[in-house]
């Protein structure tokens, strides 16, 4: 479901009493000029050069650090030993808040887009000296995947391998940034094998962007994408620091969970220099984060129960949004499957009159009784202590003398 954005000093004071009433502190914007960053992309355009080091750094800590509470996560947490697939367009090798955590497979140690790095930076990057960006789960280790062409181009063909890839390679949580309008065979397929070696595979419910493959026209919209319509999904859609979406951004329904996604800043493929970014591509990113935190944090719990565990922990949204403090701690109770329905109340059937008043007597006797005893009980010692005696009988029967 789409979440309208909010407008007006009316909505926004409605949100700001929402955000104060579910402990949430309000965010701020990533950097005080934050359109001075260069932006993100998924694909690049035949021709286009590849995305460089970035030479501007946001220096304000991002709004989804607050948002989600990273700072009390990363407290019980920081996804140490879970390792991440990142699928996308590689990452970069020379990102520092990553260094000596990334593993790649074949050529995703280059990333010419930018997006896979970007997007590894929300995941788990590391706090750097005089930097407020940092990824969710900066204890983890990751795994690049190329899922798509060097210019970002993904096929159902290149995400199935990659997921499948990511699955033998051990991943315990597998990050998909690509959602495609085809492809639902082969990649809920690639899901289920994913699914079968406990892998959690997390992804975008709809595009980032809606362009035709020659970029000439926005594409239709349509109403599921793959794979993150394929059962077992974590499907998550973005929001901004306003608490909405933007105006035109591409939607579709079945999103299991909603989390930052616009207006977001991480890493560019080398340098320690920031990209701005926006999408549920990157929305799904600080969920697999949050997953890398629940299954370090949780490791008996299958990928699966972590996938049930974030939805069940979310702050009551439509869809639910994203709570890492609460996935971590929070006791939650299985459903333990429809309640009974209780039987009618009944009002006895009055006793017969016979037994009821034998009933009475007895319960007046038993009383007595019990009166009788209570006296004995508080006369006779004080008798003694007085040194009384019962009166004594003469052979005639009168009553002899008492003493006293």
């Amino acid at each position: 479901m789409r979440h309208a954005p909010f407008r007006g000093p009316a909505s926004a004071a409605a949100l700001a009493a929402l955000l104060l009433s579910a402990a949430w502190p309000v965010p701020a914007l990533a950097d005080s000029d934050p359109v001075a960053l260069p932006v993100v992309r998924t694909v690049l355009e035949p021709g286009e050069p590849c995305a460089a080091a970035s030479g501007q750094v946001a220096e304000v800590e991002p709004w989804p650090v607050r948002a989600l509470g990273l700072a009390r996560a990363r407290r019980v947490s920081e996804g140490a030993g879970v390792t991440v697939a990142v699928v996308g367009t590689g990452v970069g090798a020379g990102v520092p808040a990553l260094a000596g955590r990334v593993r790649h497979i074949g050529p995703a140690g280059a990333d010419c887009v930018g997006h896979g790095s970007f997007a590894a930076g929300l995941i788990a990057g590391a706090p750097l000296p005089g930097v407020g960006a940092v990824g969710v789960a900066p204890a983890a280790s990751l795994l690049a995947v190329r899922g798509t062409d060097e210019r970002g181009a993904a096929t159902p063909e290149s995400l199935a391998a990659a997921i499948r890839a990511a699955a033998d390679e051990g991943a315990g949580v597998v990050y998909v940034a690509s959602a495609l309008p085809a492809g639902d065979t082969v990649l809920t397929e690639a899901v289920a094998y994913a699914a079968g070696r406990d892998a959690l595979v997390v992804a975008p419910f709809a595009p980032d962007a809606l362009t035709d493959p020659g970029g000439a026209a926005p594409a239709p919209v349509q109403p599921w994408y793959w794979p993150a319509a394929a059962p077992a999904v974590l499907s998550v859609m973005d929001y901004g620091p306003g608490g909405g979406r933007p105006d035109r951004a591409p939607t579709a329904v079945g999103a299991d969970l909603a989390a930052p996604g616009d207006s977001v800043v991480g890493p560019g493929p080398q340098g320690a220099g920031h990209y701005l970014g926006s999408g549920s591509s990157l929305a799904a990113a600080h969920v697999a984060g949050a997953a890398a935190l629940v299954r370090s944090r949780h490791p008996e719990l299958t990928a699966a129960e972590v996938h049930d565990r974030l939805i069940a922990s979310g702050y009551p949204e439509t869809p639910p949004r994203l709570d890492p403090y609460a996935a971590l701690t929070a006791v939650l109770t299985g459903p333990a499957g429809p309640v009974p329905r209780p039987e009618p109340a009944r009002v006895p059937d009055p006793a017969p009159a016979a037994p009821r008043e034998r009933a009475l007597v007895i319960a007046a006797a038993g009383g007595g009784l019990v009166l009788l005893v209570a006296a004995a009980a508080v006369v006779v010692p004080r008798g003694r202590a007085r040194r009384w005696r019962p009166p004594s009988r003469d052979p005639g029967g009168a009553p002899g003398p008492a003493a006293h």
